[in-house]
């Protein structure tokens, strides 16, 4: 899959203030900032994400995934 089909999906399955995605075709890391993870932890942030792409991770289309989740309140707080 490429990057653009990987936030596609993401995109289509979460609402998100900011994501981005690099990586080497197998080895993804995305930052995904919603307002669907205020009160969630990290642990149901990242499942969240990972429901996005339904089988895709099962079926070894997405090999691994690295993420940095974010409220939108916790982004704003980032060092720029």
């Amino acid at each position: 899959m490429t990057a653009d089909q990987i936030k596609q999906l993401i995109a289509n399955g979460l609402a998100c203030d900011y994501l981005t995605l690099e990586g080497d075709g197998r080895h993804w890391y995305a930052v995904v900032v919603s307002p669907e993870f205020d009160g969630k932890r990290a642990i149901a942030r990242h499942q969240r994400v990972y429901a996005c792409l339904g089988d895709k991770m099962k079926t070894d289309e997405v090999h691994a995934l690295s993420i940095k989740a974010f409220t939108p309140a916790e982004w704003a707080a980032q060092p720029v």
